[in-house]
Protein backbone atom coordinates (compact mmCIF):
# COMPACT_ATOMS: atom_id res chain seq x y z
CA UNK A 1 0.00 0.00 0.00
CA UNK A 2 1.35 3.41 -0.95
CA UNK A 3 2.15 5.86 1.82
CA UNK A 4 -0.44 8.57 2.29
CA UNK A 5 2.23 11.25 2.89
CA UNK A 6 5.91 11.61 2.13
CA UNK A 7 6.44 13.67 5.27
CA UNK A 8 4.53 14.61 8.40
CA UNK A 9 6.04 17.27 10.65
CA UNK A 10 4.93 18.08 14.19
CA UNK A 11 5.32 21.20 16.32
CA UNK A 12 4.74 24.88 16.47
CA UNK A 13 2.93 27.00 13.90
CA UNK A 14 3.11 30.76 14.48
CA UNK A 15 2.66 34.16 12.98
CA UNK A 16 6.07 35.79 12.41
CA UNK A 17 6.16 39.58 12.38
CA UNK A 18 9.39 40.66 10.68
CA UNK A 19 10.61 44.23 10.89
CA UNK A 20 10.47 46.11 7.62
CA UNK A 21 12.93 48.66 9.01
CA UNK A 22 16.24 46.95 8.32
CA UNK A 23 19.40 47.80 10.23
CA UNK A 24 17.74 49.72 13.03
CA UNK A 25 17.55 48.85 16.76
CA UNK A 26 14.43 46.95 17.78
CA UNK A 27 13.03 49.93 19.68
CA UNK A 28 13.18 52.02 16.49
CA UNK A 29 11.07 49.66 14.36
CA UNK A 30 8.08 51.35 12.72
CA UNK A 31 6.43 48.49 10.81
CA UNK A 32 6.32 44.71 10.48
CA UNK A 33 5.48 42.27 7.69
CA UNK A 34 3.30 39.29 8.65
CA UNK A 35 4.47 35.80 7.66
CA UNK A 36 4.05 32.24 8.95
CA UNK A 37 6.76 30.49 10.96
CA UNK A 38 7.74 27.85 13.48
CA UNK A 39 10.44 25.30 12.68
CA UNK A 40 8.23 22.26 11.81
CA UNK A 41 5.93 24.52 9.78
CA UNK A 42 8.86 26.01 7.89
CA UNK A 43 10.20 22.54 7.15
CA UNK A 44 6.77 21.40 5.99
CA UNK A 45 6.48 24.30 3.57
CA UNK A 46 10.05 23.86 2.36
CA UNK A 47 9.50 20.17 1.64
CA UNK A 48 6.13 20.80 -0.02
CA UNK A 49 7.58 23.43 -2.35
CA UNK A 50 10.19 20.88 -3.38
CA UNK A 51 7.40 18.52 -4.40
CA UNK A 52 6.80 16.25 -1.41
CA UNK A 53 3.30 15.44 -0.15
CA UNK A 54 3.27 16.93 3.35
CA UNK A 55 1.01 17.15 6.41
CA UNK A 56 1.49 19.12 9.63
CA UNK A 57 0.45 18.17 13.16
CA UNK A 58 0.08 21.34 15.19
CA UNK A 59 -2.34 23.52 17.13
CA UNK A 60 -3.69 27.02 16.64
CA UNK A 61 -6.07 29.09 18.71
CA UNK A 62 -9.66 29.85 17.88
CA UNK A 63 -8.55 33.30 16.81
CA UNK A 64 -7.90 35.32 13.62
CA UNK A 65 -4.19 34.54 13.87
CA UNK A 66 -5.05 30.86 13.61
CA UNK A 67 -7.14 31.69 10.54
CA UNK A 68 -4.12 33.49 9.08
CA UNK A 69 -1.82 30.50 9.60
CA UNK A 70 -4.32 27.96 8.25
CA UNK A 71 -5.09 30.06 5.17
CA UNK A 72 -1.41 30.27 4.25
CA UNK A 73 -0.85 26.54 4.75
CA UNK A 74 -3.89 25.70 2.64
CA UNK A 75 -2.56 27.90 -0.15
CA UNK A 76 0.74 26.01 0.09
CA UNK A 77 -1.16 22.70 -0.22
CA UNK A 78 -0.04 21.47 3.19
CA UNK A 79 -2.54 19.03 4.71
CA UNK A 80 -4.09 20.94 7.64
CA UNK A 81 -6.59 18.31 8.81
CA UNK A 82 -4.34 17.47 11.76
CA UNK A 83 -3.94 21.04 12.97
CA UNK A 84 -6.22 21.28 15.99
CA UNK A 85 -8.10 24.37 17.11
CA UNK A 86 -7.39 24.65 20.83
CA UNK A 87 -10.06 26.56 22.82
CA UNK A 88 -8.85 29.06 25.43
CA UNK A 89 -5.39 29.27 23.85
CA UNK A 90 -3.61 31.64 21.48
CA UNK A 91 -1.77 30.96 18.27
CA UNK A 92 1.93 31.50 18.89
CA UNK A 93 3.60 34.69 17.70
CA UNK A 94 7.16 35.92 17.18
CA UNK A 95 8.36 39.49 16.62
CA UNK A 96 11.71 39.86 14.88
CA UNK A 97 14.06 42.68 14.04
CA UNK A 98 16.89 42.60 11.50
CA UNK A 99 19.66 44.79 12.86
CA UNK A 100 22.22 43.01 10.69
CA UNK A 101 22.18 39.64 8.90
CA UNK A 102 23.46 37.73 11.94
CA UNK A 103 21.78 39.85 14.60
CA UNK A 104 18.07 39.10 14.62
CA UNK A 105 16.59 40.07 17.99
CA UNK A 106 13.31 38.28 18.56
CA UNK A 107 10.57 38.06 21.14
CA UNK A 108 8.41 34.93 21.32
CA UNK A 109 4.86 35.04 22.63
CA UNK A 110 4.21 31.46 23.69
CA UNK A 111 2.37 31.71 27.00
CA UNK A 112 -0.60 29.37 26.57
CA UNK A 113 0.41 28.68 22.96
CA UNK A 114 -1.99 26.35 21.18
CA UNK A 115 0.68 24.08 19.69
CA UNK A 116 2.16 23.21 23.08
CA UNK A 117 -1.30 21.85 24.03
CA UNK A 118 -1.10 18.98 21.54
CA UNK A 119 -2.16 15.69 23.14
CA UNK A 120 -1.75 11.96 22.56
CA UNK A 121 -5.28 11.92 21.13
CA UNK A 122 -4.26 14.56 18.58
CA UNK A 123 -1.41 12.30 17.52
CA UNK A 124 -3.66 9.24 17.32
CA UNK A 125 -5.91 11.13 14.91
CA UNK A 126 -3.04 11.63 12.46
CA UNK A 127 -1.85 8.91 10.02
CA UNK A 128 1.75 8.79 11.24
CA UNK A 129 2.05 5.11 10.38
CA UNK A 130 1.10 5.95 6.79
CA UNK A 131 3.94 8.35 5.99
CA UNK A 132 7.49 7.81 4.80
CA UNK A 133 9.13 10.24 7.22
CA UNK A 134 8.13 11.93 10.47
CA UNK A 135 9.92 15.10 11.65
CA UNK A 136 9.57 16.86 14.99
CA UNK A 137 11.20 19.75 16.85
CA UNK A 138 13.05 19.63 20.15
CA UNK A 139 10.93 22.51 21.44
CA UNK A 140 7.95 20.12 21.41
CA UNK A 141 9.52 18.48 24.47
CA UNK A 142 9.74 21.65 26.57
CA UNK A 143 6.28 21.39 28.16
CA UNK A 144 3.33 19.07 28.72
CA UNK A 145 1.11 17.89 27.13
CA UNK A 146 3.14 18.41 23.93
CA UNK A 147 6.06 16.47 25.44
CA UNK A 148 4.07 13.27 25.98
CA UNK A 149 2.26 13.67 22.65
CA UNK A 150 5.58 13.98 20.82
CA UNK A 151 7.15 11.01 22.62
CA UNK A 152 4.08 8.97 21.68
CA UNK A 153 4.31 10.12 18.05
CA UNK A 154 7.99 9.22 17.84
CA UNK A 155 7.36 5.79 19.35
CA UNK A 156 4.49 5.19 16.92
CA UNK A 157 6.54 6.27 13.92
CA UNK A 158 9.52 4.13 14.88
CA UNK A 159 7.42 1.02 15.51
CA UNK A 160 5.75 1.53 12.11
CA UNK A 161 9.03 1.61 10.21
CA UNK A 162 8.75 5.33 9.45
CA UNK A 163 11.97 7.34 9.10
CA UNK A 164 12.16 9.51 12.26
CA UNK A 165 13.92 12.88 12.04
CA UNK A 166 14.54 15.26 14.94
CA UNK A 167 15.52 18.89 14.54
CA UNK A 168 17.21 19.70 17.86
CA UNK A 169 15.69 23.20 17.61
CA UNK A 170 17.04 24.73 20.82
CA UNK A 171 15.10 27.84 21.83
CA UNK A 172 16.71 28.62 25.16
CA UNK A 173 13.90 30.86 26.38
CA UNK A 174 11.46 27.92 26.21
CA UNK A 175 13.37 25.90 28.84
CA UNK A 176 13.60 26.61 32.56
CA UNK A 177 17.02 24.96 32.47
CA UNK A 178 18.87 24.23 29.23
CA UNK A 179 20.16 21.02 30.82
CA UNK A 180 16.58 19.72 30.68
CA UNK A 181 16.71 20.26 26.91
CA UNK A 182 19.66 17.86 26.80
CA UNK A 183 17.91 15.37 29.04
CA UNK A 184 14.89 15.31 26.73
CA UNK A 185 17.02 15.02 23.61
CA UNK A 186 19.00 12.11 25.00
CA UNK A 187 15.84 10.33 26.16
CA UNK A 188 14.21 10.40 22.71
CA UNK A 189 17.24 9.67 20.50
CA UNK A 190 17.01 5.85 20.72
CA UNK A 191 13.82 6.15 18.63
CA UNK A 192 15.29 8.70 16.18
CA UNK A 193 17.05 7.84 12.91
CA UNK A 194 18.39 11.26 11.90
CA UNK A 195 19.07 14.26 14.14
CA UNK A 196 19.85 17.73 12.79
CA UNK A 197 21.42 20.57 14.74
CA UNK A 198 23.97 23.33 14.91
CA UNK A 199 27.24 22.85 16.76
CA UNK A 200 25.84 24.78 19.73
CA UNK A 201 22.67 22.67 19.81
CA UNK A 202 24.70 19.47 19.77
CA UNK A 203 26.85 20.66 22.67
CA UNK A 204 23.72 21.73 24.55
CA UNK A 205 22.32 18.22 24.17
CA UNK A 206 25.07 16.90 26.48
CA UNK A 207 25.36 19.96 28.73
CA UNK A 208 25.93 19.04 32.38
CA UNK A 209 27.02 22.25 34.10
CA UNK A 210 25.32 25.62 34.03
CA UNK A 211 28.82 27.11 34.14
CA UNK A 212 29.27 25.96 30.53
CA UNK A 213 26.42 28.15 29.32
CA UNK A 214 26.43 31.84 28.50
CA UNK A 215 23.23 33.37 27.19
CA UNK A 216 22.13 36.91 26.57
CA UNK A 217 18.81 38.20 25.24
CA UNK A 218 20.24 38.30 21.72
CA UNK A 219 21.32 34.64 21.94
CA UNK A 220 17.93 33.03 22.56
CA UNK A 221 18.23 30.95 19.41
CA UNK A 222 22.02 30.53 19.55
CA UNK A 223 23.42 30.50 23.10
CA UNK A 224 27.17 30.27 23.59
CA UNK A 225 28.02 26.86 25.04
CA UNK A 226 31.49 25.79 26.08
CA UNK A 227 32.29 22.16 25.50
CA UNK A 228 33.97 19.72 23.13
CA UNK A 229 31.99 19.16 19.94
CA UNK A 230 33.55 15.79 19.12
CA UNK A 231 32.72 14.42 22.55
CA UNK A 232 29.13 15.61 22.15
CA UNK A 233 28.86 14.08 18.66
CA UNK A 234 30.07 10.69 19.86
CA UNK A 235 27.77 10.77 22.87
CA UNK A 236 24.69 11.38 20.73
CA UNK A 237 25.66 8.88 18.03
CA UNK A 238 26.07 6.19 20.69
CA UNK A 239 22.33 6.41 21.30
CA UNK A 240 21.60 4.65 18.03
CA UNK A 241 21.27 7.39 15.42
CA UNK A 242 21.79 6.48 11.80
CA UNK A 243 23.13 9.97 11.17
CA UNK A 244 23.79 13.21 13.04
CA UNK A 245 23.72 16.18 10.68
CA UNK A 246 25.61 19.32 11.70
CA UNK A 247 24.56 22.63 10.12
CA UNK A 248 27.62 24.85 9.76
CA UNK A 249 26.24 28.00 8.16
CA UNK A 250 28.16 29.32 5.18
CA UNK A 251 30.70 26.48 5.48
CA UNK A 252 28.05 23.92 4.57
CA UNK A 253 27.10 20.83 6.54
CA UNK A 254 28.63 17.62 7.86
CA UNK A 255 26.90 14.27 8.24
CA UNK A 256 28.30 11.98 10.94
CA UNK A 257 27.26 8.39 10.27
CA UNK A 258 26.89 5.53 12.73
CA UNK A 259 29.76 3.61 11.16
CA UNK A 260 32.25 6.44 11.69
CA UNK A 261 32.14 7.97 8.20
CA UNK A 262 31.83 11.75 7.94
CA UNK A 263 30.34 13.30 4.81
CA UNK A 264 31.08 17.00 4.32
CA UNK A 265 29.02 19.00 1.84
CA UNK A 266 30.36 22.52 1.12
CA UNK A 267 28.02 25.48 1.23
CA UNK A 268 27.27 28.20 -1.31
CA UNK A 269 28.49 31.78 -1.25
CA UNK A 270 25.63 34.30 -1.18
CA UNK A 271 24.97 37.78 0.17
CA UNK A 272 23.20 37.22 3.50
CA UNK A 273 20.14 39.28 4.36
CA UNK A 274 18.71 37.31 7.31
CA UNK A 275 20.08 34.07 8.77
CA UNK A 276 16.83 32.90 10.37
CA UNK A 277 15.05 30.17 8.45
CA UNK A 278 18.22 28.81 6.86
CA UNK A 279 18.31 25.74 9.09
CA UNK A 280 14.68 24.87 8.39
CA UNK A 281 15.20 25.33 4.65
CA UNK A 282 18.24 23.06 4.94
CA UNK A 283 16.17 20.39 6.68
CA UNK A 284 13.46 20.54 4.02
CA UNK A 285 16.03 20.15 1.26
CA UNK A 286 17.93 17.36 2.97
CA UNK A 287 14.75 15.38 3.73
CA UNK A 288 13.67 15.83 0.10
CA UNK A 289 16.98 14.42 -1.07
CA UNK A 290 16.91 11.41 1.23
CA UNK A 291 13.33 10.56 0.27
CA UNK A 292 14.38 10.80 -3.38
CA UNK A 293 16.96 8.11 -2.65
CA UNK A 294 19.98 10.42 -2.91
CA UNK A 295 23.22 9.74 -1.06
CA UNK A 296 24.17 11.86 1.94
CA UNK A 297 26.44 14.21 0.01
CA UNK A 298 23.85 15.07 -2.62
CA UNK A 299 21.04 15.41 -0.04
CA UNK A 300 23.15 17.68 2.17
CA UNK A 301 24.12 19.83 -0.82
CA UNK A 302 20.44 20.22 -1.64
CA UNK A 303 19.86 21.29 1.94
CA UNK A 304 22.75 23.75 1.74
CA UNK A 305 21.30 25.26 -1.44
CA UNK A 306 17.85 25.73 0.09
CA UNK A 307 19.41 27.36 3.15
CA UNK A 308 21.56 29.64 1.01
CA UNK A 309 18.54 30.82 -0.96
CA UNK A 310 16.51 31.61 2.15
CA UNK A 311 19.24 33.69 3.84
CA UNK A 312 18.97 36.17 0.95
CA UNK A 313 15.30 36.81 1.82
CA UNK A 314 13.17 38.51 4.42
CA UNK A 315 11.44 35.66 6.27
CA UNK A 316 11.11 31.89 6.65
CA UNK A 317 8.14 29.80 5.45
CA UNK A 318 6.92 32.34 2.90
CA UNK A 319 10.32 32.42 1.21
CA UNK A 320 11.21 28.74 0.91
CA UNK A 321 12.50 27.84 -2.58
CA UNK A 322 10.71 25.66 -5.11
CA UNK A 323 12.27 22.52 -6.61
CA UNK A 324 13.25 23.98 -9.98
CA UNK A 325 14.62 27.08 -8.30
CA UNK A 326 16.85 25.08 -5.94
CA UNK A 327 18.09 22.74 -8.68
CA UNK A 328 18.88 25.66 -10.99
CA UNK A 329 20.70 27.44 -8.12
CA UNK A 330 22.95 24.39 -7.71
CA UNK A 331 23.48 23.93 -11.45
CA UNK A 332 24.50 27.58 -11.86
CA UNK A 333 27.15 27.07 -9.16
CA UNK A 334 28.83 24.01 -10.55
CA UNK A 335 26.25 21.34 -9.82
CA UNK A 336 26.22 18.75 -7.08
Amino acid sequence: MANKYDLITMGRATIDLYAQDIGVPFEKIKSFAAYVGGSPTNIAVGARRLGLNVALISGVGEDPVGDFVLAFLSEEEIETAFITRKPMTRTGAVLLGIERPDKIPLVSYRDNAADIQLTIDDVKAAPIAECRAFEFAGTNLSQEPSRSATLYAVELAKSSGVLVIMDLDLRADQWRDVRVFGLMVRSVLPNVDIAIGTEEEIKAAVLESADQLTITHSQITAPEIRGDLNTALLSLLERGLEALVVKQGSKGSSVYLQGGEVVFAPGFSVEVFNVLGAGDAFAGGMIYGRLKGWDWYRAARMGNACGAIVVTRHGCANFMPYENEALEFIEERGGF
